[in-house]
């Protein structure tokens, strides 16, 4: 989550009211102090930004967060304390006209930048805010009395949709005065720098590119027009600032719009600049391809450094690429081959505050992954405006909710898991951490649970990051693993455990479908029908044809991985769903599905929405067999041609074992001695993140 983000309504507690607590000073204990190798050479190089001086080339570009106040310092100074030696400030809207929820238009956000420079620069980091206007961008609520948002030019924001003003020369000049202004606040409120943010289609970005900047006057048309407004802005802030107070922008490298911006007019765009700015932080995209922004595990690690490095190799001043750059050996490479000056490590540091200390450390199997689904982060943020993580249960909460579990408990107990799927995992890991004892059961000769048969689908392989770092974490926590060994009620009496946690997952259940719960969709039972497990190889193999439909019941990736799978084998797939678009349940599309949706489009794919099957026919002697649909509502039916089905619908939860044990406190037999939880998919749920969050909350609640 490499990005700002739309700006919320401001809403930064004042000085009295958010319960800023004291800093603790932190020395810095650096491998060369320590005696250890120096394993990232370039990494862990000190480097000069105008006149402030950075220890290591990790950088945490602007993001928001959702959090204000204490929550918001205590989220970046966790991640300043794990060894990010630069912290970009998530927007703050410099004009009224577009607010957010650091309010540097106004001097009453100069105690949370006092508190929040204090708090990161004892933790040995360097802090700067990246200044913002939405301009077209910004959206409409956030705005008094729902006035109309301002741009360069009356071209609506595609996912804001409405149609701006077009700024005047004196709306200009005041917005040029206001972003001056905050820039000196921002060094009056002791923060280390500033950041211009031109990038992602905001208004100095819309100013840039010629697809949104249909202007005729001294502002449009030429190159050196559509940077006027921007240069002006760069002027104005070094006369209202310090001599070597850091001043960089950010720009997308292609901001992805038809007739917009591309690599090489983004490169004479940073050489036009350059002589104004101290450093150049290149991104990618526009809100006109969104999920191109922050992309998803669907695009590979580092996908922006193609477009990015055409940009920052044409520049002198120090550089910062970002996309989904995860590991400190990749931003090593990256540094060492010329390709930027910085590494941006957002979500990486999301997922593990501490990721750059434990590399530095040679503990790198102790860093706990991101796996780049955007749910936890950008989608939940986008939805909710308080961003979580897949991963990590106390991302976004680090006031109050510690990354460890606290402490390890005066009398220990025995804790039994049953199943070694994500929620098992972590509840193990958790409990064991906390000085349990801790046995796990899988029934299977692997752990990962369902995480390991969706890693297993084509563009889903990181989704199996987080289950082998949980697995190795077992070993290294001390936790008893017990494979191909199933639990039942007589296992659970032989160990005779103080705690049994249930996290026995689910199975697919053959021919259920919602829009008619109690009657089994005819023909589900014929052999060239099957489940999702199936097609990925799992609980027997799927004999795929050429002619596939696919049925999507739930509106989640599985089906989405099976039509990819299916794709990969060779066969067409036609996608039958009972939703009105592809991974309709799942949060935020823009950003999550967005990716998913335009790879399955250009290929052999056909998306039909709101329909139920009425019947699957057999494959007569030429190969074909139908499925028959009712759209829904309406009850038409239609056929569709094919050799093999696959049916996802919502799964059968595992809760046998569960359910001995409850019986057996009504009463049918003496009560157990244990305490019952269960975790996971078990509870009818089926999300990743759900799974890891409940196991943490059991693994840390047992006392």
């Amino acid at each position: 989550m490499d990005d700002d983000l739309i700006g919320h309504a401001v809403n930064l507690p004042a000085r009295d009211g958010i319960g800023i607590r004291e800093p603790e000073v932190e020395e810095d204990t650096g491998a060369a102090e320590n005696g250890m190798p120096m394993a990232y050479p370039n990494v862990f190089q000190p480097l000069n930004i105008g006149g402030c001086t950075l220890a290591n080339r990790i950088v945490r570009a602007a993001h928001s967060t959702g959090a204000v106040g204490e929550d918001l310092i205590a989220y970046h100074e966790a991640r300043a304390r794990g060894g990010a030696a630069l912290t970009i400030l998530q927007i703050a809207g410099v004009h009224p006209t577009s607010p957010t929820d650091i309010p540097v238009f106004d001097d009453r956000v100069l105690p949370f930048y006092e508190q929040m420079a204090l708090r990161l620069h004892a933790a040995g980091a360097r802090v700067f805010q990246q200044l913002w206007h939405g301009g077209a961008a910004t959206e409409h609520r956030s705005l008094r009395n729902f006035q109309q948002p301002l741009a360069p030019s009356a071209v609506p924001n595609p996912m804001v949709g409405i149609v701006p003003q077009a700024l005047t020369g004196t709306m200009i000049d005041e917005i040029v005065g206001s972003f001056a202004a905050a820039a000196r606040r921002c060094e009056q409120g002791g923060l280390d720098g500033v950041e211009l943010h031109a990038a992602h289609g905001y208004l100095i970005g819309q100013f840039l590119s010629p697809a949104t900047n249909r202007r005729d006057d001294h502002y449009g048309g030429s190159l050196e027009n559509r940077t006027r407004f921007l240069r002006e802005i760069l002027a104005a802030i070094r006369q209202e600032t310090s001599p070597g107070f850091p001043v960089g922008i950010r720009i997308s490298a292609d901001d992805q719009i038809e007739g917009g911006v591309d690599p090489e007019e983004s490169a004479a765009i940073a050489a036009l600049v350059e002589p104004g700015i101290d450093f150049l932080d290149v991104s990618l995209s526009s809100y006109w391809r969104f999920h191109r922004l922050l992309s998803t595990l669907d695009e590979g690690l580092g996908y922006e450094i193609p477009t990015s490095e055409v940009v920052t190799r044409t520049v002198e001043v120090p550089t910062i690429v970002t996309g989904r750059i995860m590991t400190v050996d990749h931003a090593e490479h990256l540094i060492g081959s010329g390709v930027a000056d910085l590494v941006s490590m957002v979500r990486g540091m999301i997922a593990d505050p501490e990721l750059v200390v434990k590399a530095r450390e040679g503990r790198e199997r102790e860093i706990r992954p991101c796996i780049g689904t955007s749910v936890g982060c950008v989608a939940r943020f986008m939805t909710t405006g308080r961003m979580r993580c897949v991963v990590n249960t106390a991302a976004g909460q680090e006031a109050s909710v510690p990354f460890e579990p606290a402490g390890r408990v005066a009398e220990p107990k025995l804790v039994l898991v049953a199943g070694g799927g994500p929620a098992g995992l972590e509840a193990a890991r958790t409990a064991a951490l906390r000085g349990h004892e801790v046995i796990l059961h899988e029934m299977t000769g692997h752990l990962g649970g369902q995480v390991r048969m969706a890693a297993s689908a084509p563009h889903r392989p990181d989704l199996g990051a987080i289950t082998a770092f949980l697995a190795g974490e077992l070993e290294r926590v001390g936790v008893s693993v017990r494979l191909r060994s199933p639990v039942d009620p007589d296992v659970v009496t032989e160990v005779d455990p103080d705690e049994l946690i249930v996290a026995t997952g689910t199975i697919p259940r053959r021919g259920f479908q919602i829009s008619a719960p109690s009657k089994p969709i005819p023909g589900a039972d014929l052999p060239h029908v099957f489940t999702s497990w199936e097609v990925l190889g799992f609980g027997g193999r799927a004999t795929i044809g050429t002619k596939a439909v696919v049925y999507d019941d739930t509106g989640t990736f599985e089906a989405i991985s099976v039509s990819d799978a299916l794709i990969a084998a060779g066969a067409e797939v036609i996608f039958l769903s009972r939703h009105e678009q592809l991974g309709a349940a799942i949060m935020y599309p823009a950003a999550t599905v967005a990716a998913s949706r335009e790879r399955l489009f250009g290929g052999p794919f056909w998306f039909v929405p709101t329909v139920a099957i009425r019947e699957i026919t057999p494959v007569d002697e030429g190969g074909g067999g139908t499925v028959v649909t009712r759209d829904l509502g309406t009850y038409r039916e239609r056929s569709f041609e094919a050799d093999t089905v696959v049916v996802v619908s919502y799964h059968h939860c595992n809760r046998e074992l569960a359910d001995h044990w409850s019986a057996n406190v009504s009463g049918q037999d003496p009560s157990p001695r244990f305490n019952l939880h269960l975790v996971g998919d078990v509870n009818g749920t089926s999300s990743i993140m759900d799974a890891i969050h409940a196991g943490a909350r059991v693994g840390r609640e047992i006392g």
